[in-house]
């Protein structure tokens, strides 16, 4: 990491500073962030984002392959397929955990989705970055390839709406007012004039669907889909008028069935520098040892049924063991010098995005912060320079 810059910061930083950062998050939208903002950024060194930028386009390279395609056949969950799958997805996160292997900093797969992240949040956060600490240089910015404001709101918008009509294009989610990302809902909604709208408010005639927008019927061309299928399941009071499962004359950005496709299912298939070794649980072998492995459940999101501390007798007792994988155990570093003499522990989600008929672009990232066992809240309470943020590297010029 860059230890001028480091230093820099936290010589400068004040409570003030970031008090008057939360205010900017918090109060700009209609809707505030619901999840810990960390008190600052990470300052990439040139090598480190040059070998994180190798690392996450690696990985994408590889999920692009007929040996990849033969490989997530089966991933998707009988009775769960959408009709009129896209030939890639419009999105693709890789996360990376920062560990430290022979005395140096080092990126380390810990997961992937082809689900959208915080693209639009993540634009606006660095506004308000450069806003609260003008000190950042200018020239350091979050996005890649040499890209600016300007180009990646146009790929955005070039992907979510493309060439319809912002109000025939919705972000749909369940409920999205009371999501924690509900603060990317409403960045959406400024820079792309994409509404949130709630499953259950749609309307469904033949194979088109209609949302209400100002008292006005609205047929709906492209759903922004950010609806994850197990919480779905998990909400049987939600009873939608439409089911994902029916043809409809809509267009999805991304296609639910890449859900699956790209996710846990990727891992025992990924084997690059970058990634540690993953088994589906019914396929681990008998000369490893399951305690130096992380027992994960194949479709679930935001870290539900994780096990830090798998034991032989937790996975024989699984009862569909092809559904979750064992990941071995990566050591995150604590590199993260904070102004109380702690020291923080940081994920990296390298975001690209896809457009149809073209290359996958790394646009953007996010980073999460913590002290505590695991990135999760519960593992963070009461605990300061925790929590979201994003990491910054010196632009390249092209």
């Amino acid at each position: 990491m860059d230890p001028e810059l480091r230093a820099r910061f936290n010589n400068g930083f004040t409570a003030e500073k970031y008090e008057s950062l939360l205010r900017c998050v918090n109060e700009t939208e209609k809707w505030p962030a619901d999840f810990r903002i960390s008190e600052t950024p990470i300052f990439l060194a040139k090598s480190f984002a040059s070998e994180l930028i190798e690392a996450a386009t690696t990985i994408a390279a590889r999920v692009r392959t007929p040996e990849f395609a033969r490989h997530s056949r089966n991933a998707i969950p009988a009775g769960l397929e959408v009709p009129n799958e896209t030939a890639h997805p419009n999105f693709l996160v890789v996360d990376f955990g920062i560990c430290e292997v022979d005395g140096r900093l080092t990126p380390r797969l810990i997961e992937l989705q082809a689900f959208p992240s915080l693209y639009a949040f993540q634009l606006f956060f660095l506004g308000c970055l450069r806003k609260t600490f003008p000190a950042i240089p200018r020239n350091w910015t979050s996005s890649f390839g040499g890209l600016k404001d300007e180009s990646y709101l146009e790929l955005l918008r070039r992907v979510i709406v493309g060439g319809s009509n912002p109000e025939n294009v919705i972000l749909l989610e369940i409920e999205p007012e009371k999501q924690k990302t509900r603060i990317d809902f409403a960045c959406t909604e400024t820079l792309l004039g994409v509404r949130p709208v709630c499953l259950t408010t749609i309307r469904k005639k033949g194979t088109k669907l209609f949302y209400d927008r100002d008292g006005r019927e609205i047929r709906i061309e492209r759903i922004y889909n950010r609806v994850i299928f197990d919480e779905l399941i998990r909400r049987p009071d939600i009873t939608p008028p439409f089911r994902f499962q029916d043809e409809l004359d809509v267009k999805w950005v991304g296609h639910p069935n890449w859900y699956f496709r790209i996710s846990k299912h990727s891992l025992p298939f990924l084997k690059t520098p970058h990634t540690a070794p993953a088994f589906f649980a019914d396929q681990f072998p008998v000369s490893e040892s399951v305690s130096d492995y992380v027992l994960k459940p194949l479709y679930s999101f935001a870290g539900l049924g994780v096990d830090m501390e798998p034991t032989e007798e937790k996975v024989r007792a699984l009862e569909k063991p092809d559904e979750w994988i064992l990941q071995r155990k990566v050591a995150y570093a604590e590199f993260v010098p904070t102004v109380d003499g702690h020291k923080s522990k940081a994920e990296i989600r390298m975001m690209f995005i896809w457009p149809d008929g073209g290359e996958p672009v790394l646009l953007n990232n996010l980073v999460r912060m913590s002290q505590g066992k695991m990135m999760g809240v519960d593992f963070n309470k009461e605990k300061t320079w925790v929590g979201s943020n994003i990491a910054l590297h010196e632009r390249s010029e092209h």
